[in-house]
């Protein structure tokens, strides 16, 4: 039996402040499914949620019911299909989008567009009308076109606000750190690799050379690594097996993004994390760099950084597949009746 004085919680190190209690409603699309449960019950664990609001198609109430036993403050409700998303995203000030088909064997995140093009579209417009001000954090993949979808929405609403728009690489970061602290026998709870561009395939560009602390590889091993951290979650699919993709790993990543954003709403100061995002930093017009979070937002986009040769050529090689994937995201949208 526990001592209440030594009950174990889930730590997310990094970004989990336990100094300041924020009253934040906090809204989980896709709650029912394989990264919304675990995602879920990790928001559930946070005393920056006060209310959790659980949306899906199915299961949603039951998700919901067992939850809301764990003795955390938050509230939690369940809301389950089309006529009560609505109710899942009113007063929300923040939206986590994890709803979406997962991939499978021998599938491509692009795969997965038509399914969950049209899912993300419609998830956008009820936030669009219901908490237009609301910070928007989509992991549907495939992001590189979810985040665009979801911007062409949002404007065509008129509430569009970019710095409200965030696309979750943080599993590309979270598994950059953990490959590297592997490499090099740390912890990896104290390696922060900032990786950029995109998040698929050879758009997921890790930036090793502006790991803290600094490490160094030859360039044979520099190679496989970033490899690894680009193929990292067909990794995932393949040990899988058909049983679908990363979930546990990406709901830790989600939340561990979430924290940051409630922190920083908060006003906590110095709050970084990349993400995907409108940019100016390259010629895609979404990239992820690491941004400054703040109350409203984005409150700096730091950029990419000094590259290394290595590294430039990665940027240039990923451009012609983002914007191939940007323009389609737009496009769907503008086709849509």
């Amino acid at each position: 039996m526990f001592s209440r004085a030594v009950r174990p919680t889930v730590s997310l190190v990094r970004t989990l402040s336990t100094s300041s209690q924020n009253n934040a409603k906090v809204a989980v699309l896709g709650a029912s499914g394989g990264i919304g449960q675990p995602l879920s019950l990790l928001l559930k664990n946070s005393p920056l949620v006060s209310h959790l609001s659980l949306y899906d198609i199915a299961h949603t109430p039951g998700v919901a019911a067992d939850l809301s036993h764990i003795e955390t403050r938050a509230q939690v409700t369940g809301h389950m299909g089309p006529d009560q998303l609505d109710a899942a995203l009113q007063g929300c000030e923040v939206v986590v989008i994890p709803a979406g088909v997962p991939r499978k064997p021998g599938m491509t995140r692009d795969d997965l567009f038509n399914t969950n093009a049209t899912i993300v579209a419609t998830l956008a417009d009820a936030c669009a009308r219901n908490c237009p001000e609301a910070m928007i954090c989509i992991i549907a993949n495939p992001v590189n076109s979810t985040i665009p979808i979801t911007s062409e929405v949002m404007k065509k609403r008129g509430v569009y606000n970019p710095n409200k728009l965030f696309g979750v690489t943080t599993l590309d970061i979270v598994r950059a750190n953990t490959f590297v602290a592997e490499l090099k026998g740390l912890d990896p709870a104290r390696v922060s690799v900032p990786v950029i561009g995109g998040h698929a395939g050879k758009t997921i560009i890790p930036l090793i050379s502006q790991c803290t602390p600094k490490v160094e590889f030859p360039a044979d091993q520099l190679s496989a690594l970033t490899g690894r951290i680009q193929e990292a979650g067909t990794e995932v699919v393949k040990a899988k097996a058909g049983a679908g993709s990363a979930t546990l790993s990406m709901a830790y990543a989600g939340a561990r993004f979430t924290f940051s954003v409630l922190d920083a709403m908060n006003g906590k100061e110095g709050v970084v994390e990349c993400a995907y995002v409108r940019s100016e930093e390259t010629e895609s017009k979404y990239f992820s760099t690491p941004l400054l979070l703040g109350k409203n937002g984005i409150e700096k986009n730091l950029g990419l950084g000094k590259l290394t040769a290595f590294e430039e050529k990665l940027v240039i090689d990923a451009m012609g597949e983002l914007k191939a994937s940007i323009k389609k995201g737009e496009d769907f949208v503008a086709n849509m009746k």
